[in-house]
């Protein structure tokens, strides 16, 4: 099975089972780990907003137009910020790093 490993806003390392299929949201909440996700993958906040380590943002599929529509209302954006909701765990994933950012901004609540 796939491992990732979660920075969180302490900067402690949590490296977990991410199960194919599943999303880098869900495997978060499958392990407790403190990404809101307010829309619950409906593609229709940022609070599922993680920074994937620079190592492995250019093995991920390009962002749609909407998740890039998303991303401009996440607080705290960078160069390789992505939504959690919107990257599927594969085998070619394994070890994927990604960090939480400071805060998230919730433009739906």
């Amino acid at each position: 099975m796939p491992k990732m490993t979660f920075i969180e806003r302490n900067g402690e390392k949590r490296e977990v089972d991410a199960p194919v299929g599943l999303s880098v949201l869900e495997v978060a909440h499958k392990h407790g780990v403190d990404i809101e996700g307010a829309c619950e993958g409906s593609l229709a906040c940022s609070t599922c907003h993680v920074i994937i380590d620079p190592e492995w943002f250019g093995k991920l599929a390009q962002p749609s137009e909407d998740e890039e529509d998303m991303l401009d209302l996440a607080f705290g954006l960078e160069k390789t910020s992505r939504l959690g909701c919107q990257i599927v765990m594969s085998e070619a994933l394994d070890g994927l790093v990604v960090r939480l950012p400071a805060a998230t901004r919730n433009a739906a609540g």
